[in-house]
């Protein structure tokens, strides 16, 4: 925590140097992840029609580390920070992103077919948003 404050405090200091307006929209965290995005393009992962993850170039099979927040949510695509490899390849340091935004930051990497957007695909059960799970009762 504390070298996330100095790094803020620098960034504070360099935005008033060159009399840039601080702001900050706690809630917004579109701009956040589209920079991590920029950052960590080639650590790309989507979840496929199986249900697990596959990391979009190399088409490698990843899960979402447990202690993650992200471990129940199942969303569509995601960038990791690092691969662990224990019993299975896991996706440390995860974070929610739009596949579009791939193609903004790493027009280079990327081709839009490698990103379509499987949503219009049917997705197994139990994956994709989050559920409420129903009690039924038989008599």
């Amino acid at each position: 925590m504390r070298r996330a404050r100095d790094v803020r405090e620098q960034l504070e200091n360099l935005m008033q140097r060159v009399e840039i307006e601080i702001t900050s929209t706690p809630d917004d965290t579109v701009n956040i992840r589209k920079a991590i995005t920029a950052g960590f393009f080639y650590h790309t992962a989507r979840m496929g029609r199986g249900g697990q993850y596959k990391t979009v170039k190399h088409h490698q099979t990843v899960m979402v580390h447990p202690n993650s927040s992200l471990f129940e949510e199942h969303p569509r695509w995601l960038i990791y920070h690092e691969l662990v490899f224990t019993t299975k390849e896991f996706m440390r340091q995860v974070v929610e992103i739009e596949n579009q935004w791939l193609l903004e930051a790493a027009p280079h990497y990327y081709k839009a077919k490698d990103l379509e957007d499987p949503s219009g695909k049917k997705m197994p059960k139990n994956t994709g948003k989050a559920r409420d799970d129903v009690t039924r009762t038989y008599t």
